[in-house]
């Protein structure tokens, strides 16, 4: 129970992150879809971050991969707004920016995860 509890309240604080980045940033349907591609990203970063950490060995670890892991960046960060909005950009006939959308997120986000991964490790040992 304690564990799903963690799940859902960081996915709770995720979403809300989620929607109040979306209004920050906010998407017509046009263009390049900021929000998404910020939230992606930083969430890249933050997994990096996190996975550095877990992957110390410290046991204490698993509520906190819970919590931050599995629930605030699973809220934060969202894979069925990227799809969404690269489906609208093909219905458009933005297939180019469709493909630079993609090729640019999964890359960024790949790298960003590298990056805070790369970076905790440095501030750890």
């Amino acid at each position: 129970m304690y564990s799903i509890l963690l799940v859902m309240s960081g996915g709770a604080i995720g979403a809300g992150l989620r929607f109040g980045l979306s209004r920050a940033l906010p998407y017509s349907g046009q263009g390049w879809p900021w929000s998404t591609f910020v939230a992606n990203i930083l969430g890249g970063l933050a997994m990096g971050i996190l996975a550095a950490w877990v992957l110390r060995g410290d046991n204490s670890a698993e509520p906190l991969r819970l919590f931050v892991g599995v629930g605030v960046l699973g809220g934060f960060t969202t894979f069925s707004a990227f799809s969404l909005e690269m489906a609208r950009m093909i219905e458009q006939g933005q297939t180019g920016l469709a493909a630079g959308y993609a090729l640019a997120s999964v890359l960024l986000a790949l790298g960003a995860l590298f990056a805070g991964m790369t970076a905790a490790k440095a501030f750890w040992t």
